[in-house]
């Protein structure tokens, strides 16, 4: 958490509070005061708790003083120590609305959460002090957590995501919630149904999401045991297949995926997922009309269909027809404008057709996003299956 920030804050508040309390009293408490506002100033905190702790045994009844040593060993990650000095503090003034969220972090990070959560509440909804706002929601989702209340956790989370969509700590913090909250979802399901569809279905997805397709392809065949004509079972086997295939480069998974995209169609003819895996695979092997025939199926039923657009563009390229295939392509970037493969191939068509400032436009946007995606590879989804194969460029052509 940006703690030292925060505290910054609160410091100059507290403190000259507590300067203006003891600006009368005899000059022991005046140094000691002074020392301490020096201190905290530079940010030595071990020299401004010995300076309040001198400060406390001289001056036990001024809340500000209390408050002031809370805060330092909060700094400090006392947290032992910082809860009995912002008792104190608040016992003496119950107004001290910073040491009172102060206190709650700090029951908090000592996994006190019954006693944390209603002041981090408190914080989180009511402070008019954003990064108080966002340390109290993070550890509100700590105490939550802790407290096996994973649906209040989820909700926090949502708040704070609302509150801070671009703070990379919150984004994270956020998916591991979110995570958690799905796992336990799914654990439950498995114990409250642990023969029905919809627990083959969790298994087999989360199998074929993290590449296990030999644990997938078998749950999938469990929920067609259960019901066989159950719409886009095929076509997760076929993809399943087709990972298994790019894993280990069998001839035999890439003909049995090919087969279960056929009886996808069969079950479900608008199934475009099916009819696109099916001309993407015809294409690959040269077999334009039979491409051409599947992408114009899947553009039928989903005409934004930013993949089968790309293929069908790269069928008509291969078949020289440019002026069909430019449409195609154009379409697809303006359906996903953030598809490199996509203005690379309207780059090349452009080029055959003659179009060469097109031609340079489109192909100056595919090396912007190319720089960028070669930044951020990896980050693929982490709880679903990828949907389609992508279209990719070339390598030949790259």
């Amino acid at each position: 958490m940006k703690r030292q920030l925060v505290l910054g804050c609160i410091l100059v508040v507290l403190v000259f509070a507590a300067r203006a309390g003891v600006a009368q009293e005899n000059s022991s408490v005046e140094r000691y005061a002074e020392e301490g506002q020096s201190a905290l100033a530079a940010g030595r905190y071990a020299d401004a708790e010995k300076a309040f702790e001198k400060l406390r045994k001289l001056e036990p009844a001024m809340a500000e003083v209390h408050a002031n040593l809370g805060l330092i060993y909060f700094q400090e990650r006392k947290f032992e120590q910082a809860v009995p000095a912002l008792h104190q503090a608040l016992k003496l003034k119950p107004g001290l609305t910073k040491s009172d969220n102060l206190l709650a972090m700090s029951l908090s990070e000592l996994g006190r959460y019954k006693e944390a959560v209603s002041g981090l509440e408190r914080c989180l909804y009511h402070s008019s002090d954003t990064e108080i706002k966002r340390m109290c929601g993070l550890e509100l989702q700590r105490a939550y957590t802790g407290l096996k209340k994973d649906d209040k956790a989820v909700e926090v989370a949502m708040e704070l995501n609302r509150i801070f969509p671009d703070d990379p700590e919150i984004l994270y913090q956020t998916g591991k919630i979110y995570g958690n909250f799905a796992f336990l979802t799914m654990e439950k399901l498995a114990q409250v149904a642990p023969t029905s569809v919809w627990k083959h279905l969790a298994a087999a997805e989360a199998h074929e999401s993290q590449g296990s397709y030999d644990q997938a392809i078998p749950e999938y065949n469990e929920v067609l045991k259960l019901e066989p004509q159950r719409p886009g079972i095929r076509y997760r086997i076929g993809r399943s297949l087709l990972g298994r295939y790019w894993q280990r480069h069998s001839a035999e998974d890439l003909t049995a995926a090919e087969k279960e995209f056929e009886q996808e169609l069969q079950i479900d003819p608008a199934n475009a997922n099916s009819a696109y895996e099916l001309g993407e695979l015809r294409r690959k092997a040269n077999r334009f009309d039979e491409a051409q025939q599947y992408f114009e199926q899947a553009l039928q039923h989903y005409p934004d269909f930013p993949e089968a657009q790309l293929g069908l563009a790269a069928v008509l390229q291969a078949k020289k027809l440019n002026g069909q295939a430019v449409i195609h392509a154009q379409r697809a970037v303006a359906i996903d404008p953030e598809n490199e493969v996509g203005w690379y191939r309207l780059a090349q068509i452009q080029k055959a057709l003659g179009n060469n400032i097109e031609q340079e436009k489109a192909l100056a946007e595919y090396r912007r996003l190319h720089d960028r995606s070669s930044q951020q590879r990896g980050l693929e989804p982490v709880f679903s299956p990828r949907e389609v194969t992508k279209q990719e460029v070339e390598p030949a052509a790259q």
